[in-house]
């Protein structure tokens, strides 16, 4: 493992960093004071140079929308979604998605599509697709494909019409968005046995699941395995890498693997480890050669998401201590 040092923070006390994702004008960033900002990377002492209000109640999401252009999405408690444009900071577009809080977004600039997951309530959690080219317009809603809250939701990197789903009731769905008839909409489900806390593509092919207990399996869906079991099961990745919980999950974009954010918090253990799982001859594995440490991280307080600056060898965390953070190598 080899460690960073943190060159910058910004603190918004009596609030929670709940999301960065980086722009090409910035880093966006969303906090429990329904803001949204956009953020120097290299100054963010500073403060933000662009700062909004969200307006969703409790802002809940935050997704790239098109990162050339830095127009990013947000969503929340209200069932609103936000289009917002960073560089000109303001406004795009802002509608009701959903009568149900929203729990979890995906965007795709390719099909105009913007998908929202929903709490579950009066019996039904949804999956709804949005076309937000000038007047956002409702494309599809899908109301039997989970049993209980949405909480994640992605697009496959290379096929814009598949999406996935996860859910506390433990299913991992794909989905055809071409096909309008919701019973013949799921191309295939996985069962991961534990509330799902994130679910990403580590390739064309291969899923990778997280529960909120730390449970950790990858699928394939090139396997026939109509049972939808795991194709590889790490287990609890508490004591697997022996951390306190998981933050986040980030595919690399080569298709190579993912990053997890693994984290502590209590006493001397108080810090980040990210740690790149990849696949060998044989089987995916943990990488915890290559993994890259942020001593003390957040303090006593949990990391809630990071992203990257590869050109920089930046990384950047959102904790619930208020703080965007940036890290770099020690010269």
């Amino acid at each position: 493992m080899y460690t960073l040092s943190n060159i910058g923070t910004h603190t918004v006390s009596g609030t929670y960093a709940l999301d960065v994702h980086r722009t090409a004008a910035g880093i966006a960033s969303i906090s429990s004071d329904q803001s949204l900002s956009l953020l120097d990377p290299s100054r963010l002492r500073a403060g933000p140079f662009v700062r909004l209000l969200t307006g969703h109640g409790n802002v809940s999401s935050l997704r790239v929308y098109d990162w050339g252009s830095s127009v990013v999405c947000t969503a929340g408690e209200n069932g609103s979604v936000g289009v917002w444009d960073l560089r000109a900071g303001s406004k795009v577009a802002q509608f009701a998605a959903s009568q149900k809080p929203i729990l979890s977004l995906a965007c795709n600039s390719a099909t105009n599509t913007i998908a929202v997951g929903t709490e579950l309530q009066d019996h039904t959690a949804s999956v709804l697709l949005w076309d937000v080219r000038s007047t956002p317009t409702s494309r599809a809603q899908y109301d039997e494909v989970h049993s209980d809250d949405v909480t994640s939701l992605t697009f496959h990197p290379s096929e814009p019409a598949y999406l996935m789903s996860g859910s506390t009731d433990g299913l991992v769905n794909v989905y055809d968005t071409r096909i309008a008839d919701e019973d013949e909409v799921i191309l295939q489900t996985f069962n991961h046995n534990a509330s799902i806390h994130h679910a990403a593509f580590l390739t064309d092919t291969h899923v990778l699941a997280l529960s909120h207990d730390e449970q950790c399996a990858l699928y394939d869906m090139a396997d026939d395995n109509p049972s939808g079991d795991a194709a590889q099961h790490f287990g609890d990745l508490r004591q697997g890498l022996g951390c306190q919980y998981v933050a986040n999950v980030s595919p690399k974009a080569d298709g190579t693997g993912v990053i997890l954010g693994a984290g502590a918090q209590e006493n001397s253990q108080q810090g980040f480890e990210l740690v790149f799982l990849t696949k060998g001859e044989s089987a995916w594995a943990f990488d915890r050669s290559s993994s890259v440490g942020l001593p003390g991280a957040h303090g006593e307080e949990i990391v809630r998401a990071f992203c990257f600056i590869d050109e920089d060898q930046v990384v950047i965390t959102a904790g619930e201590d208020g703080s965007v953070k940036a890290w770099r190598p020690s010269s």
